[in-house]
Formats: structure tokens, sequence, C-alpha cells
């Protein structure tokens, strides 16, 4: 009995202050372990987010990419300025418009100062002659004319010819094609080493200095923040939540082992003592009652056949006696009258 005293006498206080303590420090060690650094690094994430939008992002986009993408803008235009219209309107300016009015300054001359003349010349010193020689032939020279009228016919016709198909796409060839070609050379020459050859150095620079001072500078600050954020957040963090992780888990196992032991001392024991000391004496004396009644209800039972119907013949009173619940017989013997057994204890 000393046991029983022993753990039952420790289970009433002990137990109760077991189940607080299992309860409720475990809940202030997660919040506290959990909660409060989850909630501190939130508030630290979202005020850093706020400050940096404010203090860096927005400045940054409103003095520098801002005025970067206006600059790029105009340079872009300017550009296409450069290279779609300008060149077109240069051309059409300094070059066609040009040629055009020295092609038409060119034939207004060559129409008046050698076709003009040449007609005159011909006429007066070819046609009319010729026209004059040929009446002075009809009316009886034709045999001392023909010959060198045919001459001066033949040197006439290949002057024509020369004015009026050769010397004309010569001098134009020459005078017109030639400088203007050149020109064109010239010009070109001088956008490609005036215009092109700075456009490109310019872009090449501005390239390098957008990658040396803008795009190298903010690649490096985000991979040095997500380095930093690594380094002192997420395995701070990871390490803190695996610890946690290991601490709960140790907790609810000691709070496992609690509940079992308080269960235990709460439920099982008393159940075990109550049936160890209450039912099974019980249902031994139930038992006991039992076989005491059975027995007492077959022998009032047998003086009443015995009182109503007398012994039959040749046959002892007691040996058709049975057991109750039973069809044998019993020996014809009787059995000695003794007292129910009583359960022990």
């Amino acid at each position: 009995m000393e046991p029983d005293k022993r753990s039952s006498g420790g289970g009433g206080d002990g137990g109760e202050g077991c189940l607080v303590g299992v309860v409720r420090i475990p809940v202030k060690i997660v919040a506290v372990l959990v909660v409060l650094p989850v909630r501190l690094v939130w508030d630290l994430l979202v005020a850093s987010g706020r400050a940096a939008h404010r203090h860096v992002l927005g400045p940054l986009y409103v003095h520098v990419v801002e005025p970067v993408l206006r600059a790029l803008g105009r340079l872009l235009a300017t550009v296409l300025k450069l290279v779609l219209v300008w060149p077109w309107v240069a051309l059409w300016r300094y070059v066609l418009a040009p040629v055009g009015r020295a092609v038409a300054w060119l034939a207004a001359g060559v129409h008046a100062h050698l076709l003009a003349p040449v007609g005159r010349i011909l006429y007066t010193y070819v046609f009319h002659p010729v026209g004059a020689a040929l009446a002075w032939a009809g009316r009886g020279g034709l045999r001392w004319v023909l010959a060198p009228l045919a001459k001066g016919l033949g040197w006439a016709a290949w002057v024509l010819a020369m004015t009026l198909f050769v010397w004309p796409w010569i001098g134009l060839w020459r005078y017109v094609l030639t400088p203007a070609g050149q020109a064109l050379g010239w010009l070109a020459r001088a956008a490609y080493r005036y215009l092109l050859t700075p456009l490109g150095h310019g872009l090449a620079l501005l390239g390098s200095a957008l990658y040396r001072y803008l795009l190298r500078p903010v690649a490096l600050g985000v991979a040095w923040l997500a380095r930093e954020l690594y380094r002192w957040v997420l395995a701070p963090l990871g390490r803190v939540l695996a610890w946690a992780w290991h601490v709960a888990g140790l907790i609810l196992r000691a709070l496992w082992r609690g509940l079992k032991r308080t269960g235990w001392v709460l439920v099982g024991l008393p159940l075990s003592r109550v049936y160890r000391h209450v039912l099974t004496p019980a249902g031994h004396a139930v038992r006991a009652v039992w076989r005491t009644v059975r027995h007492t209800v077959r022998e009032v039972r047998a003086d009443v056949k015995r009182a109503l119907f007398g012994t039959p013949a040749g046959e002892p009173a007691r040996s058709r006696a049975r057991t109750l619940g039973s069809t044998t017989p019993v020996g014809d013997t009787p059995a000695p009258e003794s007292p129910p057994r009583t359960a022990r204890g």
C-alpha cells in the first residue's frame, strides 16, 4: 500500500503544477522565439522597403532615370532626324536642286549660244548657199558644182551630227555629271567623317558610360543587397526557425509525456485501483451470493417436490435430485450438508 500512497500523494499537487508549466511555458517560448522575430523581421522589411522607395528609388528615378530617358529620347529623335530626314533634305537642297538648275542653265546656254548660232550659221553659210548653188547648178552648173557640193554637204553633215549628238553629251559628262559625282563623293566622305563617325563614337561612349556608371553599379548593388539579405536575414531566420522547430519538438514530446503521465495519474491509476480494490471484491461477493441463492432454491424445490408428490418407489428420495440448470442426476449418496463458500478477502 505504500507505493499507492506515494503515487496518489505525488499526483495531487505535482500533477496540477506540471500541467500548468507544460501548457504555459511552451506557449511563451514559441511566442518569443517564433512570432516575435517574424514580426520584427516583417516590420524591418516593410520599413526598409518604404525607406528605399522614399529615399533611393524615387529620387533615383526622378533625378537619374527620368533625365536619362529624356536625354535618350531627344538623342534618338536627333539621330533619327540625322539618319532619315536631314540627308534627304540636304540631298534635295544641295544636290538635286542645284543640279536641276545647272542642267536648265546648261540647256538654255546650249540653245542660246550653240544651237541658235549654229542654225543661223547653217542657214547663212550652208543652206542658203546650198540653195543658191543648187539653183545655179539647176540652171546649168551641175557639172562643176556637184562634186564640191557633195563634199561640202558631207562636211556640214558631220559637223551638224557632232554638234547635235556628240558634243552635248561630252559636255554634259565633263562639266555636269563628273562635278556632280565628285560633289556627291565629297558629301558622302564629309558625312562619314564629320557626322557618322562622331555619332558612332558618341553612341559607343554613351553605352560605355551607361554600363559603367548605371547598369554595373545597379547590378553590383542588387547583388550586394541580395547577398547581405541572405547573410544577415534569411540565413539567421532559417537557423532560428530550425532551432525553434527543434525546441518545439522537444516541448511537444515533453508535453505529450506530461499529458500521458497526467492521464495515467488522473484516469488510469484511479480506474486500476477501483478495478482492483472495488470491482474485483464486489464481483467475488456477487458470485458467492449467487451460488448460495442457487443452492437454496435447489433445496427448496426438492423439498416442495417431495412434499407434493412423495418419493417414487424403489428410488431414494435424493436419487433424482438435479442440480440447478443441469440434466445429470445426483448420485445415490446424498451430498453432505455444508455451508456455501464465501469469497476470500
